[in-house]
């Protein structure tokens, strides 16, 4: 068996072209002429679509609009969609540079999850929308045994470790700036630093509530998923500076 058809085993489908699959695999860094980026464009927005058409057939009159948005943005980023394209073994099959395999690019979240963006392109433009439909389902069922509130979007500062640490090689740290209120009723600011750079910073009810809120709010300003790649964050240490929330 040969590397597509055993990646045509794992997803559960079979390409009538495989030259198709093969181009959702070419990634940039070989020059070819050829790469996945067009893929990877349209593949993102189909799943963004199947995504939220499931989310909302699933959850009939359970949750409101922003309760759905932020279902869909736990499930929809580089960290989710790598964790899928790593079950399906996707790094494998990635045609890259010399360079980039020295670094690792197989197991890069940013390719994975193009990679499979690309892949999802690429069955909707041979088989159409139910065929991505049902295809991405099933994997997304698969890795999420349980799709809800209250375990998908509460754990941001599980989702920016595994971002930070992939894409600028270092963690975050939380800082508590102040406190405030009787002792029944406290409320904790905390900061949030990477590189010695304070990113964000959130108020709670607790240390642990408010690293949660600041760490999400530092996911938003570093991995806006209208890009899916980072901010920019040197990993020489910076003068401290405070930034406001910014989008998905």
């Amino acid at each position: 068996m040969n590397g597509l058809e055993k990646l045509q085993k794992n997803l559960g489908y079979e390409f009538k072209d495989t030259k198709l699959l093969a181009h959702a695999l070419e990634h940039k860094s070989t020059h070819s002429g050829l790469n996945n980026e067009r893929l990877e464009f349209l593949g993102d927005a189909v799943l963004d679509l199947i995504v939220g058409e499931y989310l909302f057939k699933k959850f009939k009159n359970q949750h409101n609009e922003g309760d759905l948005s932020k279902l869909r943005a736990a499930l929809v980023n580089e960290a989710s969609f790598a964790k899928i394209a790593k079950m399906l073994e996707i790094g494998e099959f990635l045609h890259i540079s010399p360079a980039e395999e020295r670094n690792g690019g197989r197991n890069k979240p940013s390719l994975l999850s193009d990679a499979l963006e690309a892949t999802m392109g690429a069955i909707y433009l041979e088989s159409g929308l139910e065929a991505v439909r049902k295809i991405f389902i099933k994997l997304l069922e698969k890795e999420y045994k349980n799709i809800d509130t209250s375990t998908l979007y509460k754990d941001y500062k599980t989702q920016l470790q595994e971002l930070t640490q992939a894409h600028f090689g270092s963690l975050p740290s939380y800082e508590l700036i102040s406190t405030k209120g009787p002792d029944h009723k406290k409320i904790f600011e905390m900061a949030l630093f990477l590189n010695g750079k304070q990113i964000s910073t959130a108020q709670g009810d607790s240390k642990k509530q408010a690293e949660q809120a600041s760490a999400k709010i530092a996911l938003e300003l570093l991995f806006a998923k209208s890009s899916t790649k980072p901010s920019k964050i040197s990993n020489k240490k910076e003068p401290k500076s405070t930034k406001n929330k910014g989008a998905k």
